[in-house]
């Protein structure tokens, strides 16, 4: 007997089921307010160099003293990392007049002044992370990913060996610790360390929700439980957006995300650890106590099976065996599976993140962006659930990852012409691309929890976030290379993704097909 078989007993998606996911979409809904957080955190308002002893001219509007100190660009604003090292009196007479001699323009020198009107305050203001320090400010975000990164691995390993239940809470705990000292920061030090270990603890919750939830239903319920799990991230998406506008004030912002993860941590009782996880570690009387309670809470009051029976469903690990990171490479096909998921994934994170922090890039108002990217995710995934059904997770994921990036490709080819002049058509080919970037991100979720077994299905989650984090890690970084060329960037993530993309026509397709427990049931479905 297989566990799909005893869940039809018990049943496989009833009241039971749905109490787990609802409780387990709590968290999910926090994650994106962490994982995009840095759009608003680090936001970068308009900014010049700050003017000394302007009291001293007394005779001059503030618009005259900044004409005289700043020069300007070509299109009349004032620059923002550069100023005169001495007044320029003659720009009075004729501003049109543009200094000759670039040995009088200078960094500046006495700080800078940034406008308020969109951000009380933000990381940026906080530490002037601008002009040479720019990229301190795109590094927070890479410390966060590191920290993701960390996490994976540490999480992975551990779901694995100490069970679902118990290293989620930990996840959340730690979450909401660090996230709190995060809004606490007194330096950007002190900030750099606590998100990165925010970002850790965080990378559990993203590992765990979905294969926790998806090891209690049956096959038919698989796909509706990933997406299901999906749209949650999206909701959190839109209500970044609004909790971003209502506070506008780096520390209390960090306060108003990190929140919620109480609640998750409350809820967290009424979830049980996964049944399977239980039986293939020989925990066969904690599993009967949770097989009975869903029977009697799905009304299948008839349901009976012995502890005995269950013992007889562990998968043949031999006494003392344990799994890590390394099993994932040990045998042929799984060896294929975990380079290929590895590379798919990085295509899909750092595609995704390229395109979720640049919300200024896309002709819209940064948190109208922030919402309707989260609208446009919902109806993206309503339609992977019925792609991944009909025409498999294996091409829905390849598709998805190459179409996102060709909606890209548009922008940059177009860059010059005529029509992308209006930016409602800039605004609608970002949205789509947006789009079919989170239904490959919600596919590969589903997918590699259906390609690993139960023994090493968080060894794999957390190989394979790993490798995502390196790719969310090395995406905000990537906006520093339009310095070099504008569409540099965007170039960047349309080959990655490309790449990526092809290699999951490699991958086997898992739909329909059981959940396989043990590294043997790998090798011998091929």
């Amino acid at each position: 007997m297989k566990f799909e078989d005893l869940l039809l007993e018990i049943g496989g998606f009833g009241r039971f089921q749905i109490l787990i996911l609802f409780i387990l979409c709590l968290p999910r809904i926090n994650l994106p307010m962490h994982f995009l957080l840095h759009n608003f955190l680090a936001a970068t308002p308009s900014h010049r160099c700050a003017v000394p002893h302007q009291e001293a001219f007394v005779n001059l509007t503030v618009e005259e003293v900044l004409l005289i100190s700043i020069p300007r660009e070509p299109d009349g604003t004032f620059r923002s990392c550069e100023m005169f090292s001495q007044p320029q009196f003659h720009l009075l007479l004729n501003s049109s007049l543009q200094p000759e001699n670039d040995s009088i323009i200078q960094p500046c020198q006495h700080g800078w002044v940034y406008d308020h009107s969109q951000f009380t305050s933000t990381i940026s203001t906080q530490w002037d992370l601008v002009c040479e320090q720019r990229g301190l400010n795109q590094a927070t975000a890479t410390f966060f990913f590191i920290g993701v990164t960390m996490g994976a691995v540490v999480f992975g390993y551990l779901s694995d060996r100490f069970g679902r239940k118990a290293m989620l809470l930990l996840s959340l705990v730690c979450s909401l610790v660090f996230g709190m000292l995060s809004a606490a920061s007194v330096s950007y030090s002190m900030l750099a360390i606590t998100r990165t270990l925010t970002g850790v603890g965080l990378s559990g919750v993203s590992l765990i929700v979905l294969p926790l939830g998806m090891e209690w239903v049956d096959i038919q319920h698989r796909t509706l439980t990933g997406i299901l799990t999906s749209i949650f991230w999206s909701i959190g998406n839109m209500l970044l957006a609004m909790v971003a506008y209502l506070v506008r004030e780096w520390h209390w912002l960090l306060v108003a995300v990190t929140g919620p993860c109480l609640l998750s941590i409350v809820c967290l009782w009424w979830v049980p650890e996964s049944a399977r996880w239980l039986i293939a570690n020989g925990k066969v009387k904690q599993a009967h106590r949770h097989l009975l309670r869903c029977a009697r809470m799905n009304g299948r009051k008839d349901f009976a099976v012995s502890p005995e029976a269950l013992r007889r469903m562990a998968t043949d690990k031999k006494p003392g065996e344990s799994y890590s990171y390394i099993s994932l490479f040990r045998t042929p096909v799984l060896r294929k599976i975990s380079l290929c998921s590895g590379a798919v994934w990085f295509g899909v994170a750092f595609s995704y993140y390229g395109m979720s922090m640049n919300l200024t890039g896309f002709g819209l108002n940064m948190y109208l962006s922030q919402f309707v990217f989260g609208i446009i995710e919902i109806p993206a995934k309503v339609i992977m659930y019925f792609l991944v059904n009909r025409v498999g997770r294996r091409q829905s994921q390849a598709w998805a990852l190459l179409l996102p990036r060709g909606c890209s490709l548009t922008i940059v080819t177009n860059v010059s012409s005529c029509l992308l002049a209006f930016t409602s058509l800039r605004s609608v080919v970002a949205i789509m691309g947006k789009g079919f970037s989170e239904a490959a991100f919600t596919t590969v979720f589903l997918y590699t929890s259906e390609l690993y077994p139960t023994v090493l299905r968080q060894n794999g989650m957390g190989y394979t976030s790993f490798v995502a984090r390196l790719g969310g890690a090395l995406a905000p970084l990537v906006f520093l290379l339009d310095e070099v060329w504008r569409s540099l960037p965007e170039v960047t993530y349309c080959g990655v993704a490309v790449c990526c993309g092809s290699v999951a026509f490699l991958l086997p397709e898992t739909l329909n097909v059981r959940l396989p427990e043990g590294i043997e049931d790998i090798e011998k479905a091929q």
